[in-house]
């Protein structure tokens, strides 16, 4: 019996996209869809393939590597890549000031918070425009 969970495609194409630094509506106009139908991608289990395609040109990586997205594997992938070159000068005069799961964490963090305050705003402007409506 297996206990592992099959890949989700679509977000492994949500956190792709994110790391990218990339919004849905930018990836939208890139394959020539609606916001709305990016988010129907990034919420399905499976994508087809033709559509997977144009994804992974627009992200700028292959087909396999949205497939076989994971978080671990790029936890791995960057332990794997600093610990390579912190052997030569490389590592010494190019490191990151950060890390960059750290930055990753700020900028979710920050998209939460203006999405929280979106939110908030057309809340207000739900009740602006039914206090409008009562006084008519």
């Amino acid at each position: 019996m297996s206990t592992t969970k099959p890949k989700h495609i679509g977000r492994n194409i949500s956190r792709i996209r994110e790391l990218k630094g990339m919004k849905q509506e930018a990836l939208a106009i890139a394959i020539g869809v609606s916001q709305q139908y990016v988010s129907n991608i990034e919420a399905s289990e499976n994508i087809d393939e033709e559509r997977l395609i144009e994804v992974a040109k627009v992200l700028g990586v292959t087909v396999e590597a949205i497939k076989n997205f994971s978080e671990e594997n790029m936890i791995t992938y960057f332990n794997t890549f600093n610990e390579a070159v912190s052997g030569n000068n490389f590592n010494h005069y190019n490191s990151c000031s950060f890390n960059p799961l750290d930055k990753m964490m700020e900028v979710v963090e920050e998209n939460k918070k203006l999405y929280e305050r979106l939110v908030q705003a057309e809340k207000e402007k739900v009740e602006y425009l039914e206090r409008l409506l009562k006084g008519k």
